[in-house]
């Protein structure tokens, strides 16, 4: 996944912390930087001076900058007329349009040579709006979408239109991203998080941005100012179409620990009550390990389970449940996922890879 962070050159951070961002996040395998250039507070004599700089860093690192602008940006940035090319100079590589220009101009900027990027509004777009673009013959090889933040509390959009409005982008094999928020400095001038869904704006922004991941985003940004390291680690770590829960170990026992290590995929033949993972037995027995019985408890909704030798040819059947069971002398409870992730059990579907990742 290529996924991104947000810098507001004129706004909260000093230019340091700006750089300082960049440079982490680029550590980090972040690829992207989303920037606005017309939010109202921001200070534009500071943008003028600090854009430059914000570009070349940007460059030396080899991230892609997504600009969301409007016509006025031309005025901002002392372009004399609107082209591609002059925003290529510059160092901006994708530009979002949203208000202020029509379909048409949108097609005819989606087939430029300077290999510039169009972004879609995946908030607004509608049904009607993509097939005028294909009408218009736009190149929809030099097109992806990103979804809209909200500032405002109560205005975030529902997971229903998330998943809605991306399935009809993927339809047309236009690749999708959302935005997170960040739980560690907000940006101004509200300060209540920049979530795409209204339910993230609370929640930490690992929950978030591996929710984001399991609906089928596929790239993630943190969109307020100063992210934690911890936030940007995990954005960083993100991979596609894969369901990572936060879990908490309850063995000591090697083997588990090393199954529990592994990505595994959901069977396609889905149980009732449980997820199973395919690969587990055999994993087990790559290892020339035998599990003991150990922690053989009551498996409560998100017990992570490990059958041991008293399973027989079971033994190393790793499960999530779904439902809760009684204690088992054949199974063990090697993990629990965390209570406040047991939701995102519900997107790992037969065949969909998933893994976890332990509190320290």
């Amino acid at each position: 996944m290529e996924n991104g962070i947000s810098v507001y050159p004129g706004l909260d951070n000093t230019l340091e912390e700006n750089l300082a961002l960049i440079e982490y996040a680029h550590q980090c395998g972040i690829r992207r930087i989303f920037t606005s250039l017309h939010i109202p507070e921001t200070d534009y004599s500071a943008l003028k001076t600090e854009l430059a700089e914000i570009l070349r860093t940007a460059r030396h690192y080899d991230m892609e900058v997504i600009s969301d602008i409007s016509p006025a940006t031309m005025d901002l940035l002392g372009i004399q007329e609107f082209s591609p090319s002059a925003f290529r100079m510059l160092g901006i590589s994708t530009l979002r349009l949203d208000y202020g220009f029509g379909l048409e101009e949108i097609a005819e900027l989606t087939r430029n040579k300077q290999g510039i990027h169009i972004q879609l509004n995946a908030s607004t777009i509608t049904g009607h709006m993509l097939s005028a673009l294909m009408e218009l013959k736009a190149n929809f090889h030099q097109i992806d979408a990103l979804h809209n933040f909200y500032p405002r509390t109560g205005t975030g959009i529902s997971e229903e239109f998330l998943v809605r409005k991306t399935l009809m982008l993927h339809k047309l094999g236009i690749k999708v991203g959302a935005f997170v928020p960040s739980q560690n400095r907000r940006r101004s001038p509200l300060r209540d998080g920049l979530p795409t869904m209204e339910d993230h704006r609370d929640e930490p922004t690992s929950l978030g941005a591996r929710h984001l991941v399991a609906l089928g985003i596929d790239s993630v940004f943190i969109a307020d100012s100063l992210p934690s390291h911890e936030e940007l680690d995990v954005v960083g770590e993100l991979q596609d179409d894969l369901v990572v829960l936060q879990a908490r170990l309850l063995t000591q026992n090697i083997f588990q620990h090393k199954l529990l290590r592994h990505t595994f995929t959901a069977r396609p033949d889905e149980a009732r009550d449980a997820i199973r993972a395919t690969e587990s037995r055999a994993l087990l027995k790559e290892m020339d390990g035998i599990i003991q019985p150990d922690n053989t408890i009551v498996r409560p909704i998100g017990a992570i389970t490990i059958d041991n030798k008293n399973y027989q040819r079971y033994m190393g059947e790793l499960q999530i449940l779904r439902t809760p069971q009684d204690a088992d002398p054949r199974t063990n409870v090697a993990a629990i996922v965390d209570e406040s992730e047991v939701n995102l059990l519900q997107y790992i579907t037969p065949g969909r890879k998933f893994s976890f990742r332990f509190h320290e």
